[in-house]
């Protein structure tokens, strides 16, 4: 079974600021926490993938309708709830330890060491439609 565990720029459980806020030390640990986290899986055989997104001054929204050149919007956006800071696929046994990992990546730490209680949002994989079907 294949999940996504989706990390979005959002308010977290604790309170803390957003990342661009906290000391170096603060954002070294979390970043070593992440990378740990990230080993951890890749030696069990589970990770499929982990990435950092670019922040949402980075975002670029492109619409077209079939004809003439795309519609490029430019970020930033004040409403920041919506977008992708990253995501985890992992490939495990069960949605119980699809939910283990992802009640792991919710406490990593903040400012302080304290657990964040981020929002992880886990998504299976399905994968394309059968072609028979």
């Amino acid at each position: 079974m294949r999940f996504m565990l989706l990390k979005h720029y959002a308010p977290v459980e604790s309170g803390a600021p957003t990342i661009t806020e906290w000391s170096p030390e603060d954002f070294k640990a979390h970043v070593d926490f992440q990378r740990a986290h990230v080993a951890e899986l890749a030696e069990t055989g589970e990770l499929v993938e982990a990435q950092a997104l670019g922040g949402p001054d980075q975002v670029k929204v492109v619409t077209f309708e079939g004809k003439g050149a795309p519609v490029i919007t430019d970020g930033p956006y004040t409403e920041t709830k919506e977008l992708l800071a990253g995501y985890i696929t992992v490939d495990v046994d069960s949605l119980e330890r699809a939910v283990e990992i992802a009640a792991k990546q919710s406490a990593a730490p903040g400012p302080n060491g304290v657990p964040l209680g981020e929002h992880i949002e886990l998504r299976e994989v399905l994968g394309a439609p059968d072609p028979e079907a």
